[in-house]
């Protein structure tokens, strides 16, 4: 008997209209794969239905991240608090094995413990002065708060060595390899978590304007590298990331670039988002926007045409301070997420989690963002504060951070000082 062997069953006589049907979806087939690069039709509908997912997840992440914006830094401060904790739940996940923490209770426990003590720790030694100068009103609550910022290293580091000692006094034979292996797996989480998050609080209160220009960067160069590699993406970027592409990442910069440069004169013209914050009120902010924020006007060349509209344009300084940290986002910043992308692989997993339908989880989200906001503190501390020192700034930082006594110790040294100089 005579066998099909596509199919491994013995063939039976088929009607004409049955071998009819079957010869045109054979032909249809494989039409579709050579007019689709190789891929079924089917495989094109995926792509374009996981589009429209990721797209409508982005516009709610843009929308709520908009809302957090307009509500101030102390929202925007707990935004930075949640995303920390939803990625040290992926990332504790990751390497988790649940046959072995079930012998070992109150394991997990531990994992939190560390990371709370390191938010404490981080989180104390950025916000302990805007603390003080929100209670100095009330003398009582002044001291108080005096007295905890006092101890507050001491209290940290006794935190973190009762859970040094419950690990040790937790080893259970047969497992040391595991919880050893877990034990550094918790620490380096608390490094890439709290090094990205410490630079971006500290950012919000240096002013909204240095966290939120960063992150817009990041976020319209991942948009726009995913817009350009899906409807032009040739030429793969990077074997460890293939979905990656060349067309992708140099529309995304040219995009990124422009971005940058105007996004910058919008943000700049506002108060909210140009003046630090130095308490953890709520309040309007109002102060003087300093020369970064000046607009400077440039009259335009005389060689164009007498038709053309614009004789001169506005140009804040800082639009110029803007590009650098477009091309930082542009062309350094996505190494985070190539980073993720061979992390990912090592440890054999998509994503780090589902937290953003079409994204994955909130890392695979942050994993650039964790670069630019380093970048964008080390920048504007070694570049944007020289610029803005001024008397107004270094009296006010005298008056908020030196007792009575001491500002008496530094006027008698600064007339003296002077009056050296002027005898000289």
């Amino acid at each position: 008997m005579q066998r099909d062997n596509s199919a491994g069953t013995p063939s039976t006589p088929r009607s004409p209209r049955l071998r009819h049907r079957k010869r045109s979806t054979e032909q249809i087939l494989p039409d579709a794969s050579n007019t689709n690069g190789g891929h079924l039709l089917v495989d094109d509908n995926n792509k374009y239905h996981t589009m429209w997912i990721r797209a409508y997840s982005t516009v709610w992440m843009i929308g709520g991240f908009a809302l957090i914006i307009y509500l101030g830094h102390l929202c925007i401060t707990a935004m930075v608090v949640v995303i920390q904790i939803f990625m040290a739940k992926e990332l504790f996940n990751l390497l988790r094995k649940a046959h072995e923490d079930r012998r070992l209770p109150g394991f997990r426990l531990l994992n939190w413990h560390f990371f709370f003590t390191a938010m404490l720790f981080v989180y104390g030694r950025i916000l302990s002065q805007r603390l003080v100068n929100t209670v100095t009103s009330d003398k009582f609550l002044h001291q108080i708060v005096s007295s905890l910022i006092q101890y507050h290293m001491v209290a940290c580091y006794f935190l973190y060595i009762a859970g040094f000692m419950w690990f040790i006094l937790t080893l259970k034979k047969k497992m040391y390899k595991y919880q050893f292996g877990q034990y550094a797996w918790t620490h380096m989480i608390l490094i890439i978590v709290f090094t990205q998050s410490s630079f971006t609080v500290a950012n919000i209160f240096e002013g909204i304007f240095w966290f939120l220009l960063p992150a817009t960067l990041i976020v319209i160069n991942d948009i726009a590298a995913y817009i350009c590699g899906f409807f032009f993406g040739r030429t793969p970027l990077i074997k460890i990331s293939p979905k990656k592409t060349w067309e992708g990442f140099i529309g995304a910069s040219i995009t990124t670039m422009f971005s940058a440069f105007w996004l910058a004169n919008i943000m700049g013209r506002f108060q909210w988002l140009t003046c630090p914050r130095k308490d953890l009120s709520t309040g309007w902010l109002h102060c003087d926007p300093g020369p970064l924020f000046t607009p400077e006007y440039h009259t335009l060349p005389g060689w164009l045409p007498e038709w053309f509209p614009w004789k001169g344009i506005s140009i804040l300084p800082v639009q110029w301070h803007a590009l650098c940290l477009g091309l930082f986002s542009s062309i350094i910043a996505p190494f985070g997420g190539f980073f993720a992308s061979g992390f990912k692989r090592a440890f054999k997993v998509k994503d780090f989690g589902d937290s953003i339908p079409g994204h994955g989880g909130i890392t695979d989200r942050m994993d650039c963002q964790m670069v630019m906001a380093v970048f964008a503190y080390i920048y504007h501390q070694s570049f944007v504060v020289p610029q803005r020192l001024s008397v107004e700034i270094l009296l006010d930082q005298i008056v908020t951070n030196l007792t009575v006594e001491q500002q008496l110790a530094l006027y008698e040294k600064l007339k003296q000082v002077l009056q050296e100089r002027l005898l000289g």
